[in-house]
């Protein structure tokens, strides 16, 4: 009776093997890329070339729909009660939340991605997109009080956080040297494909 228990564990334990290593390969799978941060080095018909902040060659089809907004520089006094803004955050020593980046929202977007999530723009931080309902000016920099749907943040931003806006941007700004942020996914041939970037303008590199 121990024997044919023994001989029937055998496979079964087999097969759970091959069930976790099956399991392991999947979580281990790097996580199919959500947006490309770079330089546009060519445009060829609907498809360019992009070499990202990382030193990566990515190759983007340009979807027939694609939105482009342009980026531009504002000051940080722009930012008013009540704008709808989205501010990458970092952790600061203090335990509040230092801004890396501000970008206000046109009234037309207000609303968009409201809320505050994980962020890949560096480690550990988040991007909250939220509405201003607090200002308060220091001496080297504002605490905005943003509030969203499920909760609020403190946020700092320094008087050298950089501070931008979207306006209107056009297919054509999509040509070489264009600094961007594509966001992209992936198609069922494995190629990528993106329906929506922000370009800088003037040579500003668009800091979100």
């Amino acid at each position: 009776m121990t024997v044919q228990r023994v001989t029937l564990a055998r496979p079964l334990l087999a097969v759970a093997m091959v069930a976790f290593s099956t399991f392991y390969a999947i979580a281990q799978k790097a996580p199919v890329p959500t947006r490309v941060r770079g330089t546009i080095e060519s445009v060829n018909g609907d498809v360019m070339d992009v070499k990202s902040r990382s030193g990566e060659d990515v190759k983007l089809r340009i979807a027939s729909d694609v939105n482009v907004s342009g980026i531009t520089k504002i000051a940080l006094s722009d930012i008013k009660v009540g704008s709808f803004v989205g501010a990458t955050t970092v952790p600061g020593p203090d335990g509040g939340q230092n801004a890396v980046e501000v970008h206000v929202f046109p009234e037309s977007m207000r609303g968009t991605g409201e809320g505050s999530r994980p962020y890949d723009l560096k480690p550990n931080s988040s991007m909250t997109n939220a509405t201003v309902a607090e200002s308060v000016v220091g001496n080297d920099g504002h605490t905005l009080l943003v509030k969203y749907k499920d909760g609020e943040k403190k946020v700092f931003v320094a008087d050298n956080t950089p501070v931008v806006t979207f306006v209107p941007g056009d297919k054509a700004e999509l040509k070489a040297g264009a600094k961007i942020v594509a966001f992209m996914k992936q198609l069922p041939d494995g190629s990528f494909e993106t329906n929506r970037v922000s370009v800088g303008r003037d040579g500003l590199t668009p800091p979100m």
